[in-house]
């Protein structure tokens, strides 16, 4: 796919099934006919996702694939990955198959990637706040929650909604992802952001708003808050890691090793010489307040200019634009 090419690419769409037997008919006949290949992966549902769509669609861009056990959100998307890649796709949508989301709003997320101005697009549901009052409470705390935990782990500062469901990517930079260390389940969306940044690649969101009706959510906010927070922490240290130290060495760099080195050393020595002072009665020396608040203070200021650096240094160079049109295949 170039961008002096006269023919529209060739876009798939994934639909993960999983539990989705009452909407996902209606989902697959809301596809407009800008999109070449609909991509079912059933998911070991109970229900029968799969057969459903073999026996009620006869849409013949619909193919259908199964998993023996299954693999969560995550596994069943890569999956379609995978089978979109085969099929020469260009574009990759994913949808969800329990009508949250509105196929028609497809077009806007594949066009900046058709137009080279991204290389992964996806949803988010906080662009305009009048709608924002059809989510559910918990959920609204939730994506708070968990988009600020994503913003510091993935270096995507300008995002938002990080488990927004729907997504484009593109089959350039779909060929690249490291399959087999994507996380399967609940985290997919997130760690799949963490992936891209190690590439480089340019994520924009798209608004859209959110659509709840009788749809059953198997995603609990409470639950998951725990686990996610050790996984954004994980993946925070490795991108730091691969970003300032393995891939490159900045002055940003010394600055996140010379600020951690002083506000741990001021806290340390602060905490000790305040023990002290409790146990004897004895109060500290200026001196002694000074030697553990000076480390402190300049430590805090170099952190914020390396938090400022890390602010700034957002993926801008769209990552598919620089690469053959498929790097390898799954």
């Amino acid at each position: 796919m170039k961008p002096t090419d006269s023919s529209p690419p060739s876009v798939a769409v994934v639909i993960p099934s999983y539990k989705v037997t009452r909407h996902i008919l209606q989902v697959i006949a809301s596809i407009g006919d800008d999109v070449d290949h609909i991509i079912v992966v059933d998911d070991a549902c109970p229900e029968g996702s799969g057969k459903l769509v073999e026996s009620g669609c006869s849409d013949p861009r619909v193919c259908v694939v199964y998993h023996a056990q299954n693999q969560g959100v995550g596994g069943a998307v890569l999956t379609g990955y995978q089978r979109a890649l085969e099929l020469g796709a260009d574009i990759i949508v994913k949808i969800d198959g329990d009508g949250q989301m509105d196929p028609a709003l497809l077009p806007n997320f594949v066009a900046p990637i058709a137009a080279l101005e991204a290389d992964y697009t996806k949803g988010n549901r906080f662009y305009d706040l009048r709608n924002i009052g059809q989510m559910p409470a918990i959920r609204l705390f939730g994506n708070a929650a968990l988009s600020f935990m994503a913003k510091v782990s993935t270096g995507y500062w300008d995002l938002f909604d990080p488990t927004n469901g729907y997504t484009a990517i593109s089959a350039r930079v779909a060929a690249l992802l490291p399959f087999e260390r994507i996380s399967r389940r609940y985290f997919f969306e997130t760690d799949l952001l963490f992936r891209l940044g190690t590439f480089r690649a340019v994520v924009v969101d798209i608004p859209m708003d959110a659509r709840y009706g009788d749809e059953v959510s198997n995603l609990r906010i409470g639950k998951v808050l725990t686990e996610f927070l050790l996984k954004h922490g994980r993946n925070f240290f490795k991108r730091v890691f691969y970003s300032y130290f393995l891939r490159d060495m900045s002055l940003a760099s010394l600055e996140l090793l010379a600020g951690c080195a002083l506000v741990l050393f001021g806290a340390v020595f602060g905490l000790y010489h305040w023990g002290l002072s409790v146990s004897t009665g004895a109060p500290a020396s200026t001196g002694t307040v000074m030697l553990a608040a000076l480390p402190l203070l300049v430590g805090l200021q170099l952190l914020l200019a390396f938090l400022a650096y890390d602010i700034a240094s957002v993926p801008r160079k769209v990552l598919s634009s620089r690469l053959g049109r498929r790097l390898r295949g799954h």
